[in-house]
């Protein structure tokens, strides 16, 4: 995919820290490092998967993005339709509202993200009213558009969530986050807690859209399987960091980090006679308010040498074009997914 020399959003040095107390003074003790030092650019229509075990920093990520999380450190730059920039850690007043339009979140849960108390037409048209943007006739009209461009019917305007499914409820959340026009989408886990039957129905859907209203992604799953089919391409967070980005093909058929090769080895992939055994991580995800020194995945990498548990290796660009966190990625042949599986 062609894009824009200059990106649609900047994330510098991001780092979210939460603290944690103790005592009866509640006194800081410690900090989990949630997103610690994240560099990333995405481009104008494209949709980058961000990757990774629970725990690995990927929600903060998104939330820190669409500030919904205050920035513990570094900074986050959206550019508007009019050339405008945001710089996302001081947006107030005006300048806040329209950052929501332009940035929107569609969040993991269809059955806690609604409030029970409104129906479709007042959630749906919450963000027109809260930002000024439509009230009465128009309000209707527009929520109306919306609603049956996400595959539900003028009907159900007056219903409240709990008459619906929670495929239905999911499309009332993607409505919801589409009707102010936002340039950037932050979908987290947007299809983990439907069944599997209603998620391919979800991802196209998202996909149609992303078409007809010219959006861009940034997807958010623990499943490789599910960001191999939706991303142009893929981020791989660990503890915090990320580890690998790249291009779609290069990091499922050639994965520079061996954390990437676990992930892809968990995809279930099927022969002609049977299918291939899914593989297993190694160890457990490191604990966020202590982390080793050195590589953060040491404890678990079957590929660590002394160096790996000295020096901890930053995100740089490879010949291959992908960018990664590894001491070792040049010399490593790391194992991937082939051919029709992709």
């Amino acid at each position: 995919m062609a894009h824009e020399k200059q990106p649609l959003l900047t994330v510098q040095d991001l780092k979210k820290y939460f603290p944690v107390t103790s005592g009866m003074l509640q006194r800081k003790k410690t900090f989990i490092k949630a997103v610690d030092g994240v560099n990333l650019e995405v481009h104008a229509g494209e949709t980058l998967g961000v990757v990774g075990e629970s725990g690995s920093g990927k929600t903060t990520l998104g939330r820190c993005i669409t500030k919904l999380y205050e920035i513990t450190g570094g900074e986050v730059y959206l550019r508007g339709a009019d050339g405008k920039t945001f710089a996302v850690s001081k947006l107030k007043g005006d300048d806040l509202k329209d950052f929501r339009r332009s940035a929107q979140t569609i969040f993991q849960d269809p059955y806690s993200s609604l409030n029970p108390r409104m129906n479709i037409l007042e959630t749906v048209g919450e963000p027109l009213l809260v930002n000024g943007i439509a009230k009465g006739k128009e309000l209707e009209d527009r929520v109306t558009e919306m609603i049956l461009q996400v595959g539900l019917r003028i009907e159900h305007l007056r219903r409240f969530p709990h008459s619906f499914s929670g495929g239905q409820r999911q499309r009332i959340g993607i409505a919801r986050a589409l009707v102010v026009n936002p340039h950037l989408v932050v979908a987290d886990e947007p299809v983990s807690a439907l069944d599997v039957s209603i998620q391919a129905q979800i991802l196209n859907l998202l996909q149609e859209l992303q078409d007809k209203y010219q959006l861009t992604y940034i997807f958010i799953s623990h499943a490789m399987s599910v960001i191999r089919y939706v991303s142009n391409r893929i981020a791989v967070m660990y503890a915090g960091k990320l580890v690998e980005v790249g291009e779609k093909t290069e990091l499922l058929t050639h994965p520079r980090h061996p954390y990437s090769e676990i992930l892809l080895a968990a995809v279930p992939r099927v022969t002609e006679r049977r299918m291939l055994k899914r593989g297993i991580p190694l160890g457990e995800p490191p604990d966020l308010g202590n982390l080793p020194a050195g590589c953060v995945f040491v404890p678990r990498c079957p590929y660590a040498k002394e160096i790996c548990t000295a020096e901890m290796p930053h995100l740089r660009k490879l010949s291959s074009g992908s960018f990664v966190s590894c001491h070792r990625a040049e010399e490593l042949e790391l194992k991937g997914i082939k051919g029709a599986a992709i």
